[in-house]
């Protein structure tokens, strides 16, 4: 029905007499939009909606085929502190996720009264808003948005980031080239994408990578081995090929260089990972698969580090409850669904470089989650446990049940006039015109993994300051 009402929304809009949204120019030079927003997270299409609301000629090109970004990618237990920050619409999002699960028709897979949602995004009793949901659930609840409020929405492309890909008149983007050729003409142009292609090629200042402490007066910036506590190494594990041999080499993931000097600035970035939705109904799992390109040493991190941390370590994922017996499965322990150090290309790479990292992050997972769940090295009660998941037959149906979008943590970052930082996090400094307000713990995950000066293998990054 979502399909139906987008199609008769883009039928509606061909009628009004601006420019087909399947032509090779959109708006023009003397008729522009007023916002183009690049980019189809969960901020392009509040961005998009918010800008249509308030009268604006509005277009929204997606990059991807499936709009919301990690919301309808996996990320289904919100990352929230305090509720009270959550507004406008996108409380209005959470209030729809509450309204979504009171129709019976979508719980296939549970019982309503059998679900508990739990931790930090609970939805407690009385409360109109629910923070946890299924990918699926999160895509039709976008899908609806997007044609109840007619925003416009392009074909999928992507910016031409060759030379002449950007049209600035000084500091103002008048026009963007896409890859199928198309011109795109518009008064604003918001990115909200996770890798900020179009700010980079406006010339926008940014940064990749870790400033040092020093460059904004701050203690949890730069390189930080003294605070890596949490998803970290047991005690003993060793680096090297040959555990009893330094001159055999190092493991996979292991970097000899590191891990720098502690509040220094270096290239590196948290680790990327994809956020599985899991089930253990029978009927609606796919069990894991071992990939072609599976190498058992590039696991051998991970059974030596169950060895040595024993049931400390169990199975060393993050699993939070959702709907219909699924989870939003993420990282964690020292050796876990982070691709540690695969990711530096990233921000900066062409897009084939980036699906080239997309597949090695996805053949890493995929050999992680058979090796947990069936590897004869994984201990039985691990196995056991692991066994009884696998991918939700019903969710990201045209990927076999494999989420689409790679969590891209961070990547550029824009360098204004005022950059925040964690004096704003620990409110030693107050901003006095605010646009926005969130609530959640300074939380950054593991850059690097290198070798201490006792020769065990460790994490490096972890940040966790509330």
């Amino acid at each position: 029905m979502a399909a139906l009402r987008i199609r008769f929304l883009v039928a509606l809009w061909l009628t009004t007499g601006v420019p087909s949204l399947h032509s090779q120019e959109l708006g023009s030079p003397e008729r522009p939009y007023d916002v183009v927003v690049y980019g189809e997270t969960s901020a392009g299409i509040i961005a998009g909606i918010q800008a249509q609301r308030l009268g604006k000629q509005t277009l929204l090109i997606p990059t991807r085929p499936r709009i919301g970004g990690m919301t309808t990618n996996g990320l289904g237990q919100t990352d929230i502190g305090s509720k009270e920050g959550v507004g406008g619409l996108s409380r209005a999002f959470y209030e729809r996720v509450s309204r979504y699960y009171t129709d019976p028709s979508h719980w296939r897979w549970q019982r309503p009264e059998a679900y508990r949602s739990e931790g930090q995004s609970r939805t407690e009793a009385g409360e109109d808003a629910m923070w946890t949901f299924e990918p699926q659930a999160a895509l039709q609840i976008y899908q609806d948005m997007i044609a109840e409020y007619r925003l416009p929405v392009g074909e999928v492309d992507r910016l031409d980031r060759s030379p002449g890909g950007v049209t600035m008149d000084r500091q103002t983007i008048r026009a963007i080239r896409l890859e199928s050729g198309r011109v795109v003409h518009g008064r604003m142009f918001i990115d909200a994408t996770y890798v900020g292609d179009l700010m980079a090629a406006a010339d926008v200042t940014y940064t990749v990578g870790r400033e040092a402490n020093a460059t904004y007066s701050e203690a949890y910036n730069g390189i930080q081995t003294q605070n890596a506590v949490h998803h970290n190494f047991a005690n003993g594990v060793s680096p090297f090929i040959d555990p009893d041999d330094a001159s055999s080499g190092f493991l996979p993931g292991i970097d000899p260089s590191g891990p720098g000097v502690d509040g220094e600035a270096d290239h590196r970035i948290q680790a990327y990972c994809f956020r599985l939705c899991l089930t253990d109904h029978p009927d609606n799992r796919i069990p894991f698969t071992k990939p072609d390109l599976y190498r058992e040493l590039d696991y051998e991190l991970l059974f030596r580090n169950i060895e040595a941390g024993g049931r400390s370590v169990g199975a060393p994922l993050h699993s939070a409850s959702m709907p219909n017996r699924k989870t939003d499965t993420n990282n964690n322990k020292g050796f876990s669904t982070d691709f540690i150090g695969e990711n530096y290309e990233y921000p900066e790479a062409d897009y084939a470089t980036r699906r080239a990292i997309d597949q090695r992050h996805r053949e890493y997972q995929q050999g992680l989650m058979w090796t947990l769940a069936y590897h004869p090295r994984t201990p039985s009660w691990v196995r056991d446990e692991v066994s009884l998941w696998g991918l939700s037959r019903d969710e990201f149906t045209e990927n076999g049940g494999w989420p689409e979008l790679l969590y891209i943590r961070e990547a550029r970052r824009m360098v204004s006039d005022y950059v925040m930082t964690e004096a704003d996090c620990f409110r030693r400094r107050i901003v006095k015109d605010p646009v926005g307000l969130g609530a959640y713990n300074m939380d950054s995950h593991n850059t690097q993994r290198y070798p201490d000066d006792r020769g065990w293998a460790r994490n490096e990054g972890d940040v966790q300051v509330s």
